[in-house]
């Protein structure tokens, strides 16, 4: 069942062709995790949403509070069954009409739920090889920090990573520093030093990427650093990792000839499992 306004309806309903989500990608989305019938991290995700709503430009609804939106989204969980466990998109789009020029500032939303199979994180140590994505760049700019429903560089990168029998790329912005991973955000352990690019490189501002730095903050000898990565440090890390909300911590095993270790990621896994 998909939640569309409030209304429940069947998994098959088509969006309309002026969709402007569709003919343009003008749309936003939040990708969230339930578990035993709670948003992780809700808040974090709603301020995001709301900051995301107004850098694009759209009306907030007046009934798009904090509570509002959590009973919505557990509503849609409960009525797929996946309460205990989900994944749940989150779409708003402006509504139809206009050509760029939307006719209306005003929005519509879409939920969905798709059920997981484990309530906590699972650390995943099995071989997970990454390499550069280079035949389009991520822009420095506020746009790229939010998630839209434009998402061609994801996509043509993932069909590169599939053609390449790898499991993930890493994105460059267009001055070549890494920004982040196809699917979440990238972190480096260079030393005594855990590096992950600032929001101004470009990179998303990712909900488990904040939790990760708070909770990395508090591991005695570590030092914290939102700093911009260049390709060749990669070489020189110790362990690199993914963050996303879905995942958690997905650890690099492998990037071009460069092998990496898991102790630290193994760490804040253990760490972050502890908020749930």
């Amino acid at each position: 069942m998909i939640n569309s306004n409030g209304t429940f309806l069947s998994s098959e309903v088509c969006l309309s062709a002026s969709n402007r989500g569709f003919l343009y990608g003008d749309g936003i989305f939040e990708t969230l995790k339930v578990v035993n019938n709670k948003i992780l991290f809700f808040e974090d995700h709603y301020f995001r949403l709301m900051a995301s709503m107004r850098i694009v430009r759209m009306q907030i609804p007046g009934n798009f509070t904090l509570e509002f939106l959590e009973e919505q989204i557990l509503s849609t969980a409960a009525k797929n069954n996946c309460a205990e466990s989900a994944r749940i998109r989150l779409t708003i789009y402006r509504n139809n009409g206009g050509f760029y020029t939307p006719e209306t500032k005003t929005t519509s939303y879409i939920i969905q739920a798709f059920p997981l199979a484990t309530k906590l994180y699972t650390f995943l140590e099995t071989s997970y090889e990454v390499d550069l994505y280079k035949d389009f760049f991520i822009a420095k700019q506020l746009l790229s920090t939010i998630k839209s429903t434009n998402k061609m560089i994801n996509i043509t990168g993932s069909i590169f990573a599939q053609e390449n029998d790898l499991q993930n790329c890493l994105l460059l912005n267009n001055e070549k520093n890494v920004v982040e991973a196809l699917n979440g955000n990238i972190f480096m352990l260079l030393g005594h030093k855990l590096v992950t690019p600032p929001i101004e490189d470009g990179c998303l501002n990712g909900i488990v990427r904040k939790q990760v730095l708070a909770v990395a903050k508090k591991i005695e000898g570590l030092e914290v650093l939102e700093e911009s990565i260049s390709p060749f440090d990669l070489q020189k890390a110790e362990e690199l990792f993914i963050t996303n909300v879905i995942i958690g911590i997905q650890p690099i095993t492998q990037y071009r000839k460069k092998a990496y270790t898991t102790k630290l990621a193994n760490e804040l896994f253990q760490k972050l499992n502890e908020l749930i």
